[in-house]
């Protein structure tokens, strides 16, 4: 079993898929698989064409197992996610979009803060590069963590929504640049880091439900790995993660109709949650109570 599973969710990106592909050919981080979930129309499937098969067949010679899969039909992302946390078994799961491309050095980087922290998960923002000179000081009030990452118990009506600011354009990129000019990394409060490039500790995953109750809501919606960090923020702890070396590649969203959001759904999933350890609490007071 690898230390990491790197899961990637596609549909409709091919050039996305095999930029993210070479991405991983050259991590610093090497104990990892790759499981691929395809969702692309039957019409337009990709996974068998050449671009992809080399990349493919380059992280096979260097030892990785990659498994592609295509599961349809599409019913939303968080289902999309769920099943690919149902294939993996390793202790760490990456789930990786396919729209970025990545610096050699962040895996090793997220996942050595991963396991100093113990906390739920580490993200590193998207850059949008095209804002490079797009300095947004009005959005770079930053909070880094002095001390270890700890859980912060929000609630939904106590969601710092305001944290998300720091991740927007180039604003990591140019906080990077005076936090960490070295290179050393920066572990900062997040409300959400987003999809694009984030490291799970996978049993606390599992443990806040993953993305087990997709089936609440309709195909057409968003915010599914938002819902899951606040989870993780609130029992586990997580941090966004400075150099962040993730770079969005503007491809087009494939989620155009966001009227359904996943964080609708936050507090009756504390509340599943909080009932689900209550009665796990009894069953063993009850059992250690037995002669």
């Amino acid at each position: 079993m690898p230390l990491a599973d790197v899961l990637i969710p596609t549909c409709r990106r091919k050039t996305g898929l095999a930029v993210v592909l070479a991405s991983l050919l050259g991590q610093t981080f090497t104990d990892f698989d790759v499981t691929i979930s395809d969702q692309t129309p039957d019409d337009e499937v990709y996974l068998d064409d050449f671009e992809i098969q080399t990349a493919v067949r380059a992280l096979r010679w260097r030892g990785h197992r990659v498994t592609l899969h295509r599961h349809l039909p599409a019913r939303g992302l968080a289902e999309q996610r769920c099943f690919l946390l149902d294939q993996s078994a390793a202790p760490y799961v990456h789930f990786l979009d396919d729209d970025v491309l990545l610096d050699p050095s962040v895996m090793e980087r997220m996942l050595r803060t991963i396991q100093q922290e113990r906390c739920g998960f580490v993200g590193c923002p998207a850059i949008g590069l095209e804002y490079l000179a797009d300095v947004r000081p009005h959005q770079q009030r930053i909070e880094c963590w002095d001390g270890p990452v700890t859980p912060e118990p929000f609630t939904p009506g106590t969601i710092p929504w305001d944290r998300h600011l720091v991740n927007n354009a180039a604003n990591p990129l140019h906080l990077e640049r005076r936090l960490a000019p070295d290179g050393a990394p920066v572990r900062y409060k997040v409300a959400w880091v987003g999809g694009a490039n984030v490291l799970y500790d996978r049993e606390k995953l599992v443990d806040v439900g993953g993305f087990s109750w997709w089936r609440r809501l309709p195909p057409n919606h968003a915010g599914e790995e938002v819902v899951v960090q606040f989870m993780l923020l609130r029992y586990h702890g997580g941090c966004g993660l400075l150099p962040s070396g993730t770079y969005h590649l503007g491809l087009p969203t494939n989620v155009p109709d966001r009227a359904h959001n996943a964080t609708e759904l936050f507090g009756d999933l504390i509340a599943a949650y909080e009932a689900r350890k209550n009665l796990a609490a009894v069953e063993s007071a009850a059992a250690a109570a037995l002669p």
